[in-house]
């Protein structure tokens, strides 16, 4: 998992870390490597509309939050695919900062 597995690391730490993910599914609101900030956030600070790094069947995406209650997030990406619900607990950062390309 490379550059998951070390931000996992940073953000268990406490600390601000920057990644450049890959793929299109953000498309619009984060482009193919471009680099982007993840800090820690408390699970009950999340909001819809946030970027999230969240743990997801055995893995981890980094996925918007279309809806959010109490307990759960729904999570998807930027061109309309919603992948589901997860609990809040899953959550271990969110975006705090886009670079420029």
């Amino acid at each position: 998992m490379g550059w998951a597995t070390d931000a996992l690391r940073a953000l268990a730490r406490g600390e601000q870390v920057t990644i450049r993910p890959r793929g299109g599914s953000m498309r619009g609101r984060i482009e193919d490597g471009q680099p982007v900030t993840l800090g820690p956030v408390a699970a009950e600070e999340v909001a819809a509309g946030d970027v999230v790094l969240v743990r997801w069947k055995g893995g981890v995406l980094l996925h918007l939050v279309k809806e959010a209650t109490r307990e759960r997030l729904l999570i998807g990406n930027n061109l309309g695919r919603v992948n589901g619900w997860v609990k809040r607990e899953a959550v271990v950062g969110r975006v705090v900062r886009l670079h420029p390309r």
